[in-house]
């Protein structure tokens, strides 16, 4: 029998199913335990290794937990009655599942073991956050991402690899699971300044599948009936996670390239307004569109559409620079004005006057005088 993976949705349309709980109870005394029997299909239907579920019991319950994936065994010890269980694994549902925003369960983990951090990613409104690490079970995920996570110790070896065959001179760079524009976490400075990774025609054909599914949320959906203000405000969702993050804005840009080659006739001409709206509304920082203006890339479009892009966008550039010199030159112009001014202390008033001090103007100078007139 099958439940709603939310609990809390009596819909029995729902469409996100999860098998219910079963839980036997094994063994006598001190070697007493309960086995999940069908964790792995439970986990399966949330998207989680099965021993996450299994290790947040472990954590609620004070009891150790055993893992046998080969034989499918999940163990917690201790005589666990299985609605019980099923409580509890709405809770673990609530923290490490369903998204904060829409409560839509589909949803990815994101490790940065540097950082020690969890990110949080919805497929389904784009929300993208950090899960709060407090609870005991964030350790045992930091030590154990997810096998599809991009940090995992599979992905950096295949990293390391194709850094040495560079070392040795190898020519053959293999094509890596490039999953950068779906990472959530705020800037790590690794690779902060490289706008061209890898460019094989495989590399750029999977960063343009990844970036194009982004996209057809945003352009191909009955979101088109929606009015302008719903649709601009379904935008600002999407792309929130922006702001104060460059990398995250350096991949909207990418995004936006690609959006470009989507739909060349209406968007390149709109270039350097739409560049101007993003900078308008706080989502594309100076330094950053600055930075992406002075190297064209062939990162997410092919070099021609790049070059092409950054021609059109060259106006919108250029009147960037020109008001960051005209608010140098108009700092310049107070400093200026404030050597003018003098304070001037009278012991008989009560308060502070400030008087502008004319500069001297330099003696006339005199009637120029014939030498021969004396």
């Amino acid at each position: 029998m099958s439940v709603n993976v939310n609990r809390s949705v009596a819909d029995q349309f729902y469409r996100y199913k999860m098998p219910r709980l079963i839980a036997k109870v094994e063994g006598k005394g001190n070697g007493i335990k309960t086995v999940i029997v069908n964790m792995t299909d439970v986990a399966k239907a949330l998207s989680r290794p099965p021993t996450y579920p299994t290790k947040f019991f472990g954590c609620e319950l004070g009891a150790q937990t055993q893992f046998d994936a080969k034989n499918d065994r999940f163990i917690v010890n201790g005589s666990h009655e299985a609605n019980k269980l099923q409580d509890m694994l709405d809770v673990f549902i609530r923290k490490f599942v369903l998204c904060p925003e829409c409560d839509n369960p589909e949803t990815d983990l994101h490790i940065n073991p540097k950082k020690q951090t969890i990110g949080n990613s919805c497929k389904a409104c784009g929300y993208r956050g950090m899960l709060d690490t407090r609870h005991k079970l964030c350790t045992f995920i930091l030590k154990n991402p997810p096998e599809n996570e991009p940090g995992s110790v599979e992905k950096k070896k295949d990293k390391k690899n194709r850094k040495k065959d560079k070392e040795n001179g190898s020519g053959s760079v293999e094509a890596g699971n490039h999953n950068d524009i779906d990472a959530p976490d705020a800037v790590d400075g690794e690779d902060d300044e490289d706008w061209a990774e890898e460019t094989t025609e495989e590399a750029q054909r999977r960063r343009m599948e990844e970036i194009s599914s982004h996209a057809k949320n945003l352009t191909l959906s009955e979101d088109l009936e929606k009015t302008l203000e719903e649709r601009v405000n379904i935008f600002y969702n999407f792309v929130k996670f922006c702001v104060n993050n460059k990398k995250a804005q350096k991949y909207l840009l990418g995004g936006f390239e690609c959006l470009v080659k989507l739909h060349q006739a209406q968007l390149l001409p709109r270039v350097p307004v739409v560049l101007k709206d993003l900078y308008d509304a706080d989502l594309v920082e100076e330094d950053v569109i600055l930075s992406w203006a002075e190297k064209v890339s062939k990162k997410y479009v092919s070099k021609e559409l790049a070059k092409e892009i950054h021609a059109r966008a060259s106006p919108f550039i250029r009147w960037l620079k020109e008001a960051e010199e005209e608010s140098e030159g108009s700092e310049v112009e107070e400093e200026e004005d404030d050597e003018n001014v003098e304070v001037v202390y009278d012991s008989s008033a009560r308060e502070l006057k400030v008087e502008t001090v004319k500069p001297n103007k330099p003696d006339e100078e005199e009637d120029d005088f014939d030498i021969d007139a004396i």
